[in-house]
């Protein structure tokens, strides 16, 4: 166990005398047969992992994937007598080797109180060390592989959020708020009038934190600006004669779940919740930020012209002569960004949805993240909205540029299914915006 050698061994070793003390609980730990021991030594473990510094951290990673992988060995004679004989005896030999040993660590782990809370946190950790270690990774997809199943979306429960939840959780929505920042408790407190809805959700194993949160507003038309929503004074309305509900922020309050998928009809809860309270409700649709718009046509605009068509080209040549510098430079002065940008609002629209209808690399079936989240979760792409956005950050992710999803509650399953199969659910709008390719 402890003679390491080579580049992987230096850094465990580096790690110190508490990660070796930790690795000997791990082994301990997989190695116990009862339950009631089990727990009390995972509880053990735990212990000592949440005393290492990030260092130490990044060590244990690295003793998971150096000791704690797969036999290769084992893994190909199990495999070959498979292929000899594929008797439902020698599968299960097979699929017990093939998983890493590391995977029933984790499991034993769970079985301590509060062992989930503390995974997660290990998760977020080592979504951090992949940055440095990136064959880490291999030790990522066993926490993802088991995440997904420990985080089925059967388990979580939808609830409301309002001005008489406990003040820890409502402290929490301020602290994970990722989409709009909020300002303070009066602007939380707008959030939560009666013309607007909150809801989070929870899991079992965590019944204090929040996995996700969706903020919405209850309006009479389909926003086209996120600014009207998030103005603390702006006027409140009557929820009962709302004929919109619009899902303007859509929050992760768990890193350690990050690229964890918490089921394709999340969004679909909040909608049938919503279409029960208020039978008024004709449509149900989202004002998204596009956060990989600027990072796709940045480079396009710099680089050669190789492998454009003739409408992209064009319109790449327009912004490009019309901005006379580097883009980053542009959006760099929020002040002057609009008047800049503003000829430039045909070009730069069909830009903006050339890039939402182009087809992702390998099993992305979109380049953008929340396009994706949106359109897995049963949506069509209806609208794009020019200045929607003016804020620093929504200028340097989309030029301001924001877009509706609409989600007909009679096309969600139908919209999913489409786009799990590779089709890009599209208003002709917004088709008719895009360049020929």
């Amino acid at each position: 166990m402890f003679g390491l050698v080579g580049k992987r061994g230096a850094l465990i070793a580096r790690g110190g005398i508490k990660v070796v003390r930790l690795l000997r609980h791990c082994h301990r730990l997989l190695s116990e047969r009862g339950e009631a021991v089990g727990a009390s030594i995972a509880g053990e473990t735990l212990h000592l992992y949440r005393e290492l510094d990030r260092r130490q951290q990044a060590a244990f990673f690295s003793a998971l994937l150096e000791e704690l992988s797969p036999d290769r060995a084992q893994v190909l004679e199990a495999a070959q007598r498979y292929a000899e004989d594929g008797s439902a005896e020698h599968l299960w030999q097979l699929s017990r080797l093939v998983e890493p040993p590391r995977q029933e660590l984790l499991r034993r782990l769970n079985l301590a109180p509060g062992g989930t809370a503390t995974i997660l946190r290990m998760r977020d950790h080592l979504l951090q060390a992949v940055r440095e270690h990136p064959d880490l990774a291999a030790v990522d997809w066993d926490f993802r592989h088991l995440m997904a199943s420990w985080f089925n979306p059967g388990f979580l429960q939808i609830v409301r959020v309002d001005w008489r939840t406990p003040a820890y959780l409502l402290e929490q929505i301020i602290a994970h708020e990722a989409v709009h920042e909020i300002q303070g408790w009066e602007d939380l407190r707008r959030r939560l009038e009666n013309d607007r809805r909150c809801f989070a959700f929870f899991h079992p194993a965590l019944p204090d934190e929040p996995l996700i949160f969706v903020e919405v507003a209850l309006l009479e038309e389909m926003p086209s600006a996120i600014a009207p929503l998030l103005d603390v004074q702006s006027p409140r309305g009557d929820p009962t004669r709302a004929k919109v509900a619009a899902l303007y922020s859509i929050s992760n309050c768990q890193p350690g779940l990050r690229g964890v998928s918490l089921g394709n009809f999340l969004v679909k809860q909040v909608v049938d919740v919503l279409a029960g309270e208020f039978p008024r409700l004709k449509c149900f649709c989202t004002l998204s930020p596009i956060p990989g718009f600027v990072a796709w046509l940045a480079p396009l605009l710099r680089g050669p012209e190789a492998d454009r068509t003739p409408a992209l080209a064009a319109s790449l040549d327009v912004v490009a002569r019309g901005l006379n510098e580097d883009i980053s430079k542009v959006i760099a002065d929020p002040a002057q960004a609009s008047a800049r940008f503003s000829p430039l609002k045909e070009p730069l629209t069909a830009l903006c949805a050339t890039y939402l209808l182009t087809p992702g690399s390998g099993a992305e079936a979109t380049l953008d993240p929340v396009a994706r989240f949106h359109l897995n979760n049963g949506a069509r792409l209806d609208r794009l909205n020019w200045e929607a956005d003016l804020s620093k950050k929504g200028l340097r992710q989309s030029l301001g540029i924001m877009v509706n999803y609409v989600y007909d509650r009679n096309s969600i399953e139908k919209h999913h299914d489409r786009f799990v199969h590779g089709r890009i659910m599209a208003s002709r709008q917004v088709r008719s915006l895009a360049l020929e390719g």
